[in-house]
């Protein structure tokens, strides 16, 4: 019911800087999650960063001070600006979107994933 489209994906030097972003479209609820998660070879899908349609944020301790996730509820985006890049920020990077109900429960959907390689 929520369509993901994401860009933004490239090769990067270390120290440098790439911005992602994400469209939502479908039935998005007025209670919402939306972030980026990120999944490096041989590892698990971890949390980068997360921004509610309240302006809650979540970010993962590695990037904290480093990326920063915006979001415009109207267009319903998000984008993540990556500053300082590492090359163990090199992940396949997935947009995430949650509808919250009033129970508590959340009904996730993802991007197709972009490729971020930081490398010399």
């Amino acid at each position: 019911q929520v369509q993901l489209v994401e860009s933004g994906g490239g090769l990067v030097q270390p120290g440098g800087s790439l911005t992602l972003f994400c469209a939502a479209s479908g039935r998005i609820l007025s209670i919402n999650v939306m972030g980026w998660y990120r999944q490096a070879p041989g590892k698990q899908r971890e949390l980068v960063a997360t921004r509610t349609s309240n302006g809650m944020t979540n970010y993962a301790d590695s990037v904290k001070g480093r990326f920063t996730i915006s979001r415009d509820n109207r267009k319903n985006t998000v984008s993540l600006q990556m500053n300082s890049l590492k090359p163990e920020d090199t992940a396949v990077y997935y947009c995430n979107f949650a509808n919250a109900y009033d129970s508590g429960g959340l009904d996730a959907y993802w991007g197709q994933g972009t490729q971020v390689t930081v490398s010399s």
